[in-house]
């Protein structure tokens, strides 16, 4: 599975926009450090469906703050 363009680019700009370091935003999303730099890194990485489901519920968390 992989991140849509659109979720991939909110996901980097929340991370702009709260300033948050490879490791921080993996522990507020719950998933390892090196699996957000791999997405980060590379938009077409295969990521499990349950790390997208993290993703998304993190951004839309973000959503309602």
């Amino acid at each position: 599975m992989k991140l849509n363009n659109n979720q991939l680019l909110k996901l980097k700009r929340k991370k702009g926009e709260l300033n948050l370091s490879i490791k921080e935003l993996s522990e507020e999303v719950g998933i390892s450090r090196w699996t957000i730099a791999k997405i980060l890194k590379n938009k077409d990485a295969n990521i499990h469906p349950s790390t997208a489901d993290k993703i998304k519920n993190w951004l839309i968390d973000q959503l309602e703050i």
